[in-house]
């Protein structure tokens, strides 16, 4: 499922989730938002990501540099996540093939 990305102005971001704009040019500097590329004072991001950034910012009270760990930990989990499904996925697939209840192939090598 695609995340929805959204561009959203500086100052609507600020009221949005109550960062500020010296923050969100922080942010940006340090590659945790990323700008919107034509419009000015802006980012273009996902909601979620953006919401997550102010809470461990500003409920937690993490700095630039704890934020880059955790959010990188958290790219981590989601990839890991991911391979998960997958491979559960073809566990699934083995096993209606070894019951009987999957397309058999042709192994004749």
């Amino acid at each position: 499922m695609e995340a929805a990305i959204i561009t959203i102005t500086f100052r609507e971001c600020g009221v949005r989730y109550g960062l500020s704009e010296a923050q969100m040019r922080e942010f940006v500097q340090l590659g945790l938002l990323h700008p919107a590329p034509d419009v000015p004072d802006a980012l273009r991001e996902e909601p979620e990501h953006v919401a997550r950034v102010a809470r461990l910012h500003q409920e937690l009270g993490l700095n630039s540099d704890s934020l880059d760990v955790v959010l990188n930990m958290h790219r981590q989990l989601e990839q890991l996540q991911q391979e998960v499904r997958r491979q559960r996925a073809r566990v699934r697939q083995l096993e209606n093939f070894l019951g009987g209840r999957g397309p058999l192939l042709d192994l004749n090598w």
